[in-house]
This record gives C-alpha cells, structure tokens and sequence, in this order.
C-alpha cells in the first residue's frame, strides 16, 4: 500500500508566534521521523502550503518552518482555501502516485487539517491523523480532532513500512 503524508501549512507566517515553541518542537519530532520513514522506503511526502492572501508579501513569510526537514524529493501544493483537496493538484498526484492512505500532520487541528482530511475522505482516500503531530492555538481542537478521527501513531507507520 502506497501511503501520503500530508505536512499541513507549516509556516513561518501562519504558525510562528501563534503556537508555543515547545509545542511547535514536540510535533516537528514526529512529523519529521514518520516523513523519514516514509522517503525511506519510496512513499510521498506533500508540504502543503497557504498561499491565500499572500501576494506580494515575501517568501520568508510562507516558507516552511525551519524544524521541520523538507527532502528534496518532497513535493508541495499551494492551496487557497482550507481543504488542500479544493482546487489544487492534491488529488491527480496522489493518485498518480498510487497513494490510498493518506497521513495527516500540520497547522491548524479544527481548521486545515480537519478540511483536508474530510476531503481526503470525500475523494476515496483513507485519512489518518498522526498522533502528536498536529497543532493549533487551541488545546482542546486537537483534542477533539483525535477523539473524532482515525489516528495513526508513528509505531504503527514505522510498522507498516517495515
């Protein structure tokens, strides 16, 4: 089974100052080991980036966080809206890749992350949330989104792989 994973607007301008540090560190810890993995053994990696609103200001601004470790062989989507399903190129290269699990990480747990995993869901792909890395400004959004959703932890992808 060929597995996505989905780094969810992991930016400077859109999580810096906005989620504590130490939160910020605890889930690029996860993030980056399950991405690891995953290029290890020749699944997809999708840095997906918010681009709404952003013209003319400077790429500093929506660039990736620099905790977490982008590969060159990771791809990325620009997205407009919250889902990064809804008009974008998401779909067509996952399914050009044979992706049928998609993993779910990033910024923020009510809002984009949310969206984007019932858009997975809406377009035949089975989502997973990873477990410890999803943020938000809100404790309880993260809470509720692991209490509602499928939940994949990093063991079980290091199992998977292997």
């Amino acid at each position: 089974m060929k597995i996505g994973f989905l780094i969810v607007d992991m930016q400077e301008s859109i999580v810096r100052g906005r989620v504590e540090q130490k939160g910020i560190d605890h889930a690029c810890e996860y993030i980056n080991h399950v991405a690891d993995v995953l290029r290890s053994s020749d699944h997809v990696v999708v840095h997906v980036q918010d681009i709404e609103g952003m013209e003319g200001s400077s790429p500093e601004e929506y660039r990736i966080i620099s905790e977490v470790n982008v590969n060159e062989k990771d791809l990325t989507v620009t997205k407009e809206s919250s889902n990064a399903f809804w008009q974008t190129e998401l779909e067509p290269i996952l399914k050009s890749h044979g992706i049928e699990l998609v993993i779910i990480s990033g910024f923020a747990a009510e809002e984009c992350v949310l969206f984007t995993y019932n858009g997975a869901m809406e377009r035949g792909f089975r989502p997973v949330i990873l477990q410890n890395g999803i943020l938000s400004t809100h404790q309880e959004a993260v809470t509720s989104t692991y209490r509602d959703r499928n939940v994949i932890s990093y063991p079980v992808v290091d199992y998977l792989i292997k």
